[in-house]
């Protein structure tokens, strides 16, 4: 009987749950006697990995939100390190998550196993304190973009790029998609979680009531399917409005503005090369805190990812209906504007490694010869 050799992997938010699902392919394609166990969502789970706990009560946003759920979290950790413990996997791979998973990292270290880092913790957002943690503790530094190797090769941190994840996880029709200037839908995409919905869509709602009175526009949320109900805000709109899910990369491809939170979202428009604006609005709290720790001078990750402002981000009290609904017209009166956003964020997706990012980081994790 041919034994089986188990890898634990641990993504915790759903970007990373789609990074995890196409890692557990090309590994098991590879080698067939693997199997994996962990913590990561439904894409991970369909893909065969065994989960230690359901996904959905790990994507938690912002400081305060996270310390609500501390007794969880502690207990989680327990629990994990007692699995690892137990199951000896050839290797550990922590998924971006840092705030778990580099926790994670510190109880297993004495263990001897290779650790894996997959999609880094944005070390260029908060400082670099955390980059010397990262090289006592790991061993392979897997990252998905192109500026974080100098970073890495600068602290001596073995580090590999492999590409952006999302180039695998999108149908090659959608990426640098053509866009259409003449196009009456604007697509709105409040978030992924339910607190992001709840702080930014009714925001939206009240843009839209400013940008419809021309009548010259289709409005669509593009819903997440899961614990939001999208009905009580969209009730009193007084406006037509559709709510579509499981269509999202669609819709924006379709689209001739998207207004958007921030988060991989930003990414995927600017992977299909759409104009958009990036907005964000999380809880006072949170937001001082972060505001003190941020060292970087953006938020949406596909002006981070260009090292420039791109697109426009409206930031907290900046997030208001008027402000986004000015950002807006302007896109829609001036089509050479458009033209030039699509162009420059096409020259960021040349710089994001192409498909195939799974495949690489699954080559890069079998060359320390554990798996």
């Amino acid at each position: 009987m041919t034994e089986r050799i188990p890898v634990f992997i641990s993504a915790g938010d759903p970007s990373g749950d789609i990074a995890g699902s196409h890692l557990i392919h090309e590994l098991a394609e590879r080698n067939p006697q693997l199997t994996f166990i962990g913590l990561g969502g439904d894409r991970m789970g369909a893909s065969g990995q065994t989960q230690v706990i359901d996904g959905s009560e790990l994507a938690v946003l912002g400081f305060w939100e996270v310390a609500r759920k501390f007794t969880f979290f502690k207990k989680l950790l327990h629990d994990t390190v007692a699995m690892i413990e137990r199951e000896r996997p050839g290797v550990i791979i922590l998924i971006d998550y840092p705030g778990f998973n580099l926790r994670l990292a510190e109880r297993i270290k004495r263990l001897g196993i290779p650790i894996v880092y997959y999609i880094s913790p944005q070390i260029w957002a908060w400082g670099g304190k955390r980059i010397e943690q990262i090289k006592r503790l790991v061993d392979l530094m897997l990252l998905i973009l192109p500026f974080e190797t100098k970073l890495y090769d600068s602290a001596d941190v073995p580090n590999r790029f492999v590409g952006h994840y999302l180039l695998d996880d999108m149908e090659p029709a959608h990426i640098k998609a053509p866009y259409d200037a003449k196009s009456d839908l604007i697509v709105l995409m409040p978030g992924s979680r339910p607190q992001e919905v709840q702080r930014m869509l009714p925001t939206l709602l009240e843009t839209v009531k400013k940008i419809a009175t021309t009548g010259k526009y289709r409005f669509v949320v593009a819903g997440v399917k899961g614990n939001i109900d999208y009905t009580p805000y969209l009730k009193d709109a007084n406006i037509t409005i559709d709510v579509v899910f499981g269509k999202t990369r669609k819709l924006v491809a379709q689209s001739r503005l998207v207004l958007t939170s921030s988060g991989t979202a930003t990414l995927e428009t600017g992977i299909i090369g759409r104009p958009m604006i990036i907005l964000y609005k999380t809880g006072l709290l949170t937001y001082l805190i972060a505001r003190r720790l941020v060292k970087i001078d953006h938020i949406g990750l596909i002006n981070i990812a260009a090292g420039e402002s791109i697109v426009p981000e409206l930031i907290q009290r900046d997030a208001t209906s008027e402000r986004i609904a000015e950002q807006a017209i302007r896109y829609l009166t001036d089509e050479m504007l458009s033209a030039d956003v699509v162009g420059r964020l096409h020259a960021v997706v040349d710089r994001l490694g192409g498909p195939g990012a799974a495949g690489r980081a699954a080559d890069a994790i079998r060359e320390l010869g554990v798996c």
